[in-house]
Order: C-alpha cells, then structure tokens, then sequence
C-alpha cells in the first residue's frame, strides 16, 4: 500500500508516519497546506515552511499547497494537494495524525471517501499522556514552536517532549485542563529528529512572536 502523509512537521503526523511505515505502507509522499491563516481549524502553521528540510532527511517527495485558510474552503486545496498524490505518486492512502479533533478526521475521511481511497488515523483517541511517552520511547525529538492558551507563556517556546515536559502538562492538566499533548490547540510543535530522519535537524536561529497567551517560535534550520 502507498500513502500520503498530510504533514505539519510536527509530533503527530511524524509519529503517525512512523507507525504506518512500520506496518508496512510505503510513504510515498508528504502533503504540506501552507495557510495564510493562523488560525486555520484544519492546518498547523508554525514553522510550517520547515518541512521542505525534513522532507530532505526522510527522503520522501513533498507536494506543497497553499491556502488563503477559509474555514471549509481551505478544504478544497487538500482535495486538490490529494489528487496531485494520486495522480504523481499513485497513492491509494492517506495518513494523518488526527488524535481528537473530529472535525479534522471526518473531513479527511470525506475527502478520501470522495477520491476512493482509504484514510488512516493510527493515532486516533489514543491516550495523550502515552502518546508523548511513546515520542520519548521512539526516540522522537520534538520542541514546542507556538503556545495558544493560558498558563503557557512564550518561557514554552522551545522545550522538548521529555519526561520532564510529561510530569508538567500533567500538572497543567490537573489544574488547568490543558490537555497534555495539545490536541485542545494549547500548543504545537516541530521534529528535530526521529527514527524516520537520516540526519537530526539543526537549529541556527530563532525568533520569537506574539503576545499575552500566544507565541510562536520562528526557527531557521539546516
């Protein structure tokens, strides 16, 4: 089976790609959406125009798409990236890191019904608190790049998914209900490294934006 991943660069679509593969299904391709809007409900922004470097270390293709973000609307240039797969790369699959967010797996899954193929979302409901003991355990090397709800401030902006991070998100989850691996949109993140990388990824700069609950983390990698 070849697959598409629809990838944002950060923890889920990494690790969602990583258990496919292991399965066995060919990544034959990544599918990035640019959005002009940050606050898409369907796409990951920070530090998305990095994924070109970690397309590079995985080698594997990536098609690009860009979108203006109009909720719904910006549904239609996936569809258009997915039938560019289908057509370059003869994928019968895609894959995507949907943890909680119905809305995003019911409108793949449209999407790929649509096209006749199949949707795969091994991450789907899986518990967020293994979820990220799993990213330690796989040697998955994930840094925080934007922050979207209070008590997490711009000090975040940076910090990796260790065991460190787990105790605190649930200690944030206990008093705050944050939920632990960001799937309420508290947070994002950016893979430096993984099983799936010939080579880590190495950052040579950073900016940081934003203000009051929401930060984001520009980098400049090699």
């Amino acid at each position: 089976m070849k697959g598409a991943v629809l990838f944002s660069g950060g923890k889920d679509s990494c690790y969602a790609a990583y258990l496919m593969k292991k399965k066995g299904v060919d990544l034959s391709c990544l599918i990035s959406i640019f959005s002009d809007n940050k606050e898409s409900y369907m796409f990951h922004t920070p530090s998305i125009s990095k994924v070109k470097i970690q397309s590079k270390v995985m080698s594997v293709p990536l098609i690009i798409k860009r979108t203006s973000g109009e909720k719904e609307k910006e549904l239609k240039d996936l569809k258009i990236a997915i039938k560019k797969a289908i057509s370059n790369f003869d994928i019968d699959c895609v894959i995507s890191g949907a943890v909680e967010s119905i809305y995003q797996k019911s409108r793949i899954q449209k999407i790929c019904n649509d096209l006749k193929i199949k949707s795969f979302n091994p991450l789907w409901k899986i518990d967020q608190i293994k979820l990220l003991n799993e990213l330690i355990k796989n040697n998955f090397d994930a840094i925080i790049t934007g922050v979207f709800a209070y008590p997490l401030d711009k000090s975040w902006l940076g910090k990796k998914i260790n065991e460190k991070f787990v105790e605190d998100v649930k200690h944030l989850f206990k008093k705050y209900k944050i939920n632990p691996a960001g799937e309420g949109g508290e947070f994002e993140s950016f893979i430096l490294n993984c099983p799936l990388f010939y080579r880590e990824i190495e950052i040579i700069d950073r900016t940081i934006q934003g203000s009051k609950n929401s930060w984001y983390l520009e980098i400049d990698v090699k």
